[in-house]
């Protein structure tokens, strides 16, 4: 069986969702991109099971899986879903000297990731995730 294009072009498409975001933030680097998306993968991953988040990065390209899923620690306290700004802020916590997301890095990276899913697959599993999954991801 030959290699699954899904994994053939990731890195080219990891790129593609990185513009798509770096342009909805109105950002300057796909580098200043991936912290933010990383942060914001982070506070929502918080906020899920370890059953609900793996079935969460299943929906996920490739590479957007990979980032959801590293540095991830298993033990770490769940979250509530909170206010936007709180959960914001929690995104601008990650790396904080180097982190430039925006006061609007959860929707922008909701939208560009929108971009980049099978969105009715996306949509079905956020109504399976706990309340304030899917608000999350509205843009």
């Amino acid at each position: 069986m030959p290699v699954p294009a899904e994994y053939e072009r990731a890195s080219a498409k990891f790129y593609d969702y990185l513009v798509d975001a770096r342009d909805a933030s109105e950002l300057w680097s796909t580098h200043v991109t991936y912290t933010m998306t990383q942060g914001v993968f982070q506070v929502f991953r918080r906020r899920l099971s370890t059953n609900n988040a793996i079935a969460f990065a299943n929906v996920l390209p490739i590479c957007l899986r990979a980032l959801f899923v590293t540095d991830w620690d298993i033990n770490e306290e769940k979250k509530s879903f909170g206010s936007r700004e709180e959960m914001t802020r929690e995104v601008k916590s990650l790396r904080k000297e180097h982190n430039f997301s925006t006061e609007t890095a959860i929707r922008d990276v909701a939208k560009a990731l929108r971009h980049h899913v099978d969105e009715e697959a996306f949509d079905n599993l956020l109504a399976q995730l706990p309340e304030g999954a899917a608000e999350f991801w509205e843009h």
